[in-house]
C-alpha cells in the first residue's frame, strides 16, 4: 500500500488545466454564480445556458487560482452539459471528488470542490427564484 496520497497534479487534472474546457464567459447565461476560497484565493465563477427543458445547453467557468480549482472547474462543466437541472441536484460531492481522478489531502478537497459549492449555490438560488412568492 502507498503511504502517499496519489499526486495531485497527474496528466487529467494538468490537461484541464493547461488547456480547459469552456474557460470564459456565455454571451447571455440563464444563471451565473461566483465563489472564493478566502484561505486560499482561489475563485470561480460558473454561468450555464439552461432550456427550457431545464437541461443545460452549455456550461462556462472563469476564475483563477491553483491548478486543482480551475482544473476541477473545467472537468466539472464538461460533465454537466446535457444534464437535467434535476440531475445536478443529486449530484454529489464525492461524485466531483471522483471526476477527479485523484485523492486530495483535506485542504486540496476545498479547491477541488469550490465549482462543485458553486454550482449547488447556483441551483439552490435558482430554486428560490422560481417559488412563487407566498402570500402574506
Amino acid at each position: 500500500m502507498s503511504d502517499q496520497l496519489d499526486d495531485p497534479y497527474d496528466d487529467h487534472i494538468m490537461d484541464h488545466y493547461e488547456s480547459p474546457y469552456h474557460k470564459g464567459h456565455l454571451e447571455c447565461p440563464t444563471c451565473s454564480h461566483s465563489d472564493r476560497n478566502p484561505i486560499c484565493g482561489d475563485q470561480v465563477t460558473i454561468e450555464l445556458l439552461v432550456d427550457d427543458q431545464d437541461q443545460v445547453k452549455e456550461a462556462y467557468f472563469d476564475g483563477k487560482g491553483c491548478a486543482i480549482s480551475q482544473a476541477a472547474a473545467s472537468i466539472l462543466c464538461e460533465s454537466i452539459e446535457g444534464k437535467s437541472l434535476e440531475e445536478l441536484r443529486d449530484f454529489q460531492a464525492q461524485d466531483m471528488l471522483d471526476l477527479l481522478k485523484v485523492r486530495l489531502t483535506a485542504s486540496r478537497q476545498k479547491c477541488g470542490l469550490l465549482s462543485f459549492k458553486v454550482l449547488k449555490t447556483m441551483l439552490y438560488s435558482l430554486d428560490q427564484q422560481r417559488e412563487p412568492a407566498s402570500s402574506g
